[in-house]
């Protein structure tokens, strides 16, 4: 099963697979405000695992993100473990 894992705290969470990973990685302290990708609070610093998530959504794109900086509103876990800190 799928796994996020924040960095800073070493806190991990199982996931399910292609699921939407911002309820889970709220328990883990990411902060969020609209969840709609527009006003940027929910951004993480992918540090191992980007490949495991979602590709960019336009949204994103818009604020300018990549692989490694993303909006944990934005993204899926397709696979694997996916390490992050809070931006």
């Amino acid at each position: 099963m799928p796994k996020l894992i924040n960095a800073e705290t070493g806190e991990a969470k199982e996931i399910k697979e292609g699921s939407e990973i911002r309820e889970v990685i709220e328990k883990l302290g990411v902060p969020f405000g609209c969840e709609e990708g527009i006003c940027g609070t929910c951004m993480i610093d992918v540090l191992e695992g980007e490949s495991n998530l979602s590709e960019l959504t336009e949204q994103e794109k818009d604020l300018m993100r990549d692989k490694k900086h993303r909006l944990a509103c934005q993204c899926k876990i397709k696979k694997g473990e996916v390490k992050f800190r809070i931006s």
